[in-house]
């Protein structure tokens, strides 16, 4: 059964989610019930996701030294970071009170102006862009995982288990795009908080294998430096990769923002995301540690890209499954964390221009036998399912796992993770150029620029390199 809803400006979430520049009170139809645990689902859940499999790769390339402190430091610049965004939510306007800047782009657009949003809002969406096609490489791995842990059980380790990426692939595609069929960030709890789970599930369970090759081994392996390779260029090319891998691993801030307007008030927002990002970073940081440390101690300098995928682990094969089969699901909810704000921005800006389409703003009540009654929307359905073809087809294209996340988070981790959250606070605190605090947040600019180009080139380098092998 099929009954079509009109929907006035008041019940379409696409119209009532307005701009920045808008009062307060034309957001009452919007009941925020978040609360810190329900943003420390969304946090791990945008956090821990593909990147950390990379992590024990990463600590191969960079040594005992440098793994690990790389990881501290770049948790650290997050904390910091995501601690000055938190801030930047509730923007003072003189004419309507305290706004509510409820995505990056509002909030670059509040304290910076238009132009600055631009700029900012390209880097967003290639960046929201960019974790689609990274989720969907890492399930379709994790996927054919499965199969090759399945054949090295009943064929033996030496057996030649070969599977191709692209029928899993199109059928993460083919699940994105059911899913992306959820209205808008607020009713997708439910799924964050699954899918939190399953990331901590296989991180335990990669943590876990990691401890017991090393007791089975009986020894630590790896060096203090790292990968041995026959020229230092090849030690940077590789070095770098490995940041930009860590830079990607760490890296939500382009969400900060909409996780946070979902928060109920009192207490006010800030407050409590703050607590949360903080609680969510320390707790996210630990397992980054003992999962890169304990893959670098299990397999030394023969670390897989992907730590449960590249077969170190074949036994027990039940586990290895277990914790492949939890990744696939954990990415269902994580693309679609990084999808929402995007489909939200543009069917926004849709329906701002079409403010009388039946097709952008008409839903249709459907109820099919055995299943609840759900709304359906032609603008939703269409542009999204284009959007999950779009993300499909690049992934089919660039399946480099290691070198596309080192592109992504190399690409992203300075201007929106690092550049634009700096320039809001020096606004919003009326910073003076050379005073101490000013000095102090430039140095703190210009270390972590200086990181990520090195990570861009490096990362671009192999993902260049793999293309034409």
């Amino acid at each position: 059964m099929v009954e079509v809803e009109e929907q006035d400006e008041y019940s379409n979430p696409l119209l009532t989610d307005i701009p920045s520049s808008s009062s307060d009170s034309n957001h009452a139809s919007l009941k925020r019930t978040g609360t810190v645990w329900t943003a420390i689902a969304h946090i791990i859940t945008g956090v821990i996701g593909s990147g950390v499999l990379s992590l024990a790769w990463s600590v191969a390339q960079l040594g005992w030294i440098g793994g690990p402190l790389s990881m501290v430091v770049f948790g650290i610049i997050t904390i910091i970071s995501s601690n000055l965004l938190c801030d930047c939510y509730r923007y003072p306007d003189p004419e309507v009170g305290r706004i509510r800047n409820r995505s990056y782009a509002e909030a670059v657009s509040s304290y910076l102006g238009k132009k600055s949003m631009w700029v900012a809002g390209i880097f967003l969406q290639e960046s929201y862009f960019g974790y689609g096609i990274a989720y969907t490489i890492t399930s379709a791995i994790s996927m054919r995982a499965i199969l090759k842990s399945n054949c090295y059980h009943k064929e033996g380790h030496d057996a030649p288990c070969e599977y191709g990426d692209s029928l899993f692939i199109l059928l993460f595609g083919g699940v994105q795009i059911i899913f992306s069929q959820i209205p808008n960030f607020h009713n997708m709890q439910w799924l964050s908080i699954i899918a939190a789970v399953m990331s901590f599930a296989y991180t335990f369970i990669g943590l876990g294998l990691g401890f017991a090759n090393v007791l089975e081994n009986g020894e630590i392996r790896g060096d203090l430096s790292g990968v041995s390779t026959s020229t230092v260029a090849d030690k940077v090319w590789l070095s770098s990769q490995a940041i930009g891998d860590i830079a990607f691993a760490f890296t939500y801030n382009v969400i900060l923002l909409d996780i946070e307007d979902t928060l109920k008030a009192p207490p006010p927002e800030n407050k409590t995301m703050k607590k949360a990002s903080t609680i969510a970073i320390l707790i996210t940081s630990f397992f980054f540690l003992c999962c890169g440390c304990s893959g670098y101690a299990a397999f030394g300098n023969q670390a897989p890209g992907n730590m449960l995928t590249g077969f170190g682990f074949y036994e027990p094969y039940w586990l290895v499954d277990v914790a492949n089969a939890c990744i696939v699901l954990h990415l269902v909810g994580g693309y679609q964390i990084y999808s929402q704000p995007l489909f939200a921005v543009a069917e926004r800006q849709i329906a701002k221009k079409h403010p009388n389409s039946r097709f952008v703003n008409n839903e249709y009540k459907i109820k099919l036998p055995l299943l609840p009654q759900f709304k359906l929307n032609l603008l939703r359905l269409c542009f999204r399912t284009a959007y999950v073809a779009s993300t499909t087809g690049l992934a089919l294209l660039f399946p480099y796992f290691n070198q596309v996340l080192g592109v992504l988070g190399a690409l992203n981790f300075w201007p929106l993770a690092i550049y634009f959250p700096v320039e809001m606070y020096l606004a919003q605190n009326n910073v003076r150029a050379w005073t101490s605090t000013w000095i102090v947040l430039q140095a703190f600019r210009l270390f972590c620029l200086l990181c990520t180009i090195l990570a861009f080139i490096g990362s671009v380098q192999g993902l260049i390199s793999n293309k034409l092998s």
